[in-house]
């Protein structure tokens, strides 16, 4: 079977620092956070990350009816990634086109509205929160005929569907792939079941921004944050053939359960994710030289994925540069897996690291190189990967190298 390698064409994204790749990297690289206060009504602090999106852009008010935001956000980010890959749709048969698409809770804001409502409920709440909504309607609105999944996995929810995707461009199944995931979650009623877990980071007035410290020593959680992100996918040679640029070939993959707690990560599990990737990329630990981390800044989480990493490096752990951009555009859930790739393959592309913000001790226990303000600067990087590690157990984790 002739195994094609997979291109990343095009990028698109739906941030809460913006809806340009290129801005939103700068404004990670300068460290600056897009977490800010939310819901003053709520009976403790709470901080988001969230996007400030015109949908007339995008949307009559006619098309509005019965689109959560979630779903609204994925076509434009969609739209974007297809602008960006510069018409890939133009020549082909739209059933060798696919949509991936991750989504961790779907239309949140519908589901809300409906439960505050006072027995007013729209006829359109079913369709507006269901979790496969957002990846039928960026199928709908480019008249894309081939498959077009969902994959809910918590957080690892939009990486599983960027590999998935990879597979199937790789097997020949299609020869497009729309692939990447959107979570917009902040709402009153999701915020608070999320302070229910006492996962999210807390702060004193004034300072939402600096909530969230992966790898710190004084870390407390991470904020939740919304948003989408889609790349397009196809073979490296259909991309050379229609002159195409190649941001990044997305070389290998690795998915693995731990089978162990619903909730508490294991780092054997992460580590079988990593050499799986690794494997089928055909590269050695030291052959990447940077990793985006989880690093979702809880104090479990955080120790568990420097010890998997750690285990797979060996000595060349040093080597690793390391960082968690959580930090600055919180935790997107069923989106961050996409928008973590998207910043990965442009800092393999710029060979730029984003730093890893507001960490100005970091935990013993997570000891490891990472990445510094002022240390950004990457000249001989050559490969890169995106970890997401999801409640349910499932790790998924994607490898990029450089494009030729």
């Amino acid at each position: 079977m002739n195994h094609h390698e997979v291109a990343v064409t095009g990028l698109g994204v739906m941030a809460p620092h913006g809806d340009e790749p290129g801005a939103l990297f700068e404004a990670l690289l300068q460290g600056r956070s897009a977490i800010q206060p939310v819901f003053p009504e709520l009976p403790k602090p709470a901080a988001a990350a969230t996007v400030a999106f015109d949908e007339t852009r995008w949307f009559t008010k006619l098309q509005l009816a019965g689109v959560d935001r979630v779903s609204q956000l994925a076509m434009a980010a969609a739209d974007l990634a297809l602008r960006d890959a510069n018409k890939p749709l133009a020549d082909v048969d739209l059933e060798r086109v696919g949509v991936y698409a991750g989504c961790g809770m779907g239309g949140a804001a519908a589901l809300e509205a409906a439960y505050r409502g006072n027995g007013r409920v729209s006829p359109l709440t079913i369709p507006a929160f269901m979790p496969n909504a957002p990846a039928a309607h960026v199928a709908m609105r480019n008249g894309v005929l081939g498959p077009v999944l969902t994959y809910s996995v918590a957080c690892a929810s939009s990486s599983v569907a960027i590999a998935e995707a990879a597979k199937a461009i790789q097997r020949g199944e299609v020869d497009i792939a729309i692939a990447g995931g959107s979570e917009a979650l902040i709402v009153p009623g999701v915020v608070l079941a999320w302070q229910a877990m006492q996962t999210l980071a807390t702060f004193q007035p004034g300072e939402a921004a600096g909530a969230v410290r992966p790898f710190a020593s004084d870390r407390s959680g991470f904020a939740l944050g919304e948003g989408a992100a889609f790349l397009v996918l196809e073979s490296a040679e259909r991309a050379r053939r229609r002159g195409a640029r190649s941001y990044a070939t997305l070389a290998g993959w690795g998915l693995s359960s731990d089978a162990t707690h619903l909730t508490k990560p294991d780092a054997p599990g992460q580590a079988r994710a990593l050499r799986q990737a690794l494997r089928l990329a055909g590269l050695q630990p030291r052959d990447v030289g940077y990793c985006n981390a989880h690093g979702t800044a809880t104090r479990i989480g955080d120790v568990v994925e420097r010890n998997a990493l750690a285990e797979v490096w060996g000595d060349d752990f040093n080597d690793l540069r390391v960082s968690s951009t959580k930090a600055l555009h919180g935790h997107m859930l069923g989106a961050a897996g996409a928008i973590e790739a998207l910043i990965t393959v442009l800092a393999l592309h710029r060979r730029q690291l984003p730093p890893n913000a507001n960490c100005s001790e970091i935990d013993p226990a997570c000891s490891m190189n990472l990445v510094m303000q002022d240390d950004t600067a990457a000249p001989a990087l050559e490969a890169a990967m995106s970890n997401s590690f999801a409640f349910g157990g499932t790790n998924s984790v994607l490898l990029f190298r450089r494009a030729d």
